[in-house]
């Protein structure tokens, strides 16, 4: 599969056993023809186990783009699965189920549905597809006042980036061609060549958590950290298919020489080790959004935070000012707590070595979720960031030879 076409990455979302996995699995099916084995897999999935745990990776083509589907978790066990899928993503697909009842469950306050959304466009996607699931099962199948009762409900996005797609994903109705129902609304393929691609900034310094900025290309030294490890990028992959660069936007692996899997870990960093690497963070600043907490926050309150492919504890160490979440405008200086709904600027300093930026400067890596007691508490942008000094680090022997050469 040639990269001539714009690479687009897409996630799907949703709450458990809606039929995500199902949906991609007709979706790939229909368009480049993986075999029955797979979709069985997919459907056995869905009848039996009932959760996604794992982020899956599939690609296929359109019209239009070069696509890769990220599968994410829907329970909520799994939700910092979830946000490793939307940090690289371009446009949200949210399925929802169109039967009674269970469409106004997970689209509930207490929801995972509405969750989801939340976070999707939290972590910066801005663009909606809603896939509404089980529309054979309506009554009348594909009943057309059903579709317009889920379509009026708000997910929180503008609602001109957004598009409403009846479908049946257990029978692959309406993915490719428009199924016999007499539902209005676009096939779930036109959606998908509808997508406004993200500008994916190459000008900037490498810094790759799973996908952000700059190029990476075999040769480059790359340090890993906040482990401090310097080494040389060997070879770039993208669907098991070799790349001699690969750009910001991509999903790729690479294979690098003289680390062990012991070494480096999940929510690690790696950037040209020439050009602004990354650094551990000692402790940042964040512009903070309390929405839903039941108590009072105060400094020295730790919950969970996710940023990138980072997750880590941390904690609220001071409560620098109260601001007023609409205009900016500061409220109050140094205030004792923070309830749902308030908006602050906190100091705050993780648990454990972690790398962050600016969101000013790399987007994708100042955005942060924050999770206490199994649901998503607040969500803020970091402002500024105290970055620690690095020590010696190790350089592994083919970096120091890469280095000599140039």
């Amino acid at each position: 599969m040639g990269k001539e076409k714009t690479h687009v990455n897409i996630i799907v979302i949703g709450h458990v056993d809606l039929g995500k996995s199902t949906t991609i699995g007709h979706l790939i099916y229909n368009c480049v023809g993986i075999d029955k084995r797979t979709i069985e897999k997919f459907e056995k999935e869905a009848h039996e186990r009932r959760i996604t745990v794992d982020i899956s990776l599939w690609k296929f083509e359109t019209s239009k783009y070069y696509m890769t589907i990220i599968d994410v978790a829907g329970h909520r066990d799994f939700i910092k699965n979830m946000i490793t899928g939307t940090s690289q993503a371009d446009c949200t697909v949210l399925i929802v189920a169109a039967s009674v009842g269970e469409f106004e469950a997970v689209i509930s306050r207490n929801g995972q549905t509405r969750e989801h959304a939340l976070l999707a466009y939290t972590l910066g996607v801005k663009q909606l597809i809603v896939g509404i699931n089980k529309m054979d099962s309506t009554e009348p199948p594909y009943s057309q006042k059903r579709y317009e009762e889920i379509i009026k409900e708000k997910t929180g996005y503008n609602p001109d980036t957004e598009a409403f797609v009846p479908i049946s994903g257990w029978n692959g109705d309406n993915m490719l061609e428009p199924s016999d129902g007499n539902t209005s609304g676009t096939m779930l393929l036109e959606a998908l060549d509808y997508i406004l691609p993200q500008t994916h900034p190459t000008n900037k310094p490498l810094c790759l958590p799973l996908q952000d900025t700059g190029v990476l290309k075999s040769g480059m030294v790359v340090i890993f950290a906040p482990v401090n490890i310097k080494t040389e990028v060997k070879s770039v992959e993208m669907h098991q298919e070799a790349l001699s660069e690969t750009l910001s936007g991509d999903n790729v692996g690479f294979n690098v020489k003289n680390v062990s899997v012991k070494d480096v870990h999940h929510g690690n960093d790696a950037g040209d080790s020439k050009d602004d690497p990354p650094m551990e963070a000692a402790g940042f600043t964040a512009q903070v959004i309390i929405l839903n907490h039941p108590g009072q926050i105060s400094a020295g309150y730790a919950p969970v935070l996710d940023c990138h492919t980072a997750h880590t504890a941390s904690k609220f160490a001071e409560l620098k000012e109260k601001m007023d979440r609409h205009v900016g405008k500061k409220l109050e200086d140094g205030p004792n707590f923070l309830n749902s709904g308030d908006a602050a600027n906190v100091d705050m300093v993780p648990g454990k070595p972690v790398c962050v930026e600016c969101f000013s400067d790399y987007p994708p890596l100042g955005r942060v979720a924050v999770h206490d007691m199994r649901q998503t508490v607040a969500v803020d942008v970091i402002k500024a960031v105290n970055k620690k000094a690095a020590g010696a680090g190790k350089v592994t022997k083919s970096a120091q030879k890469a280095q000599k050469a140039k």
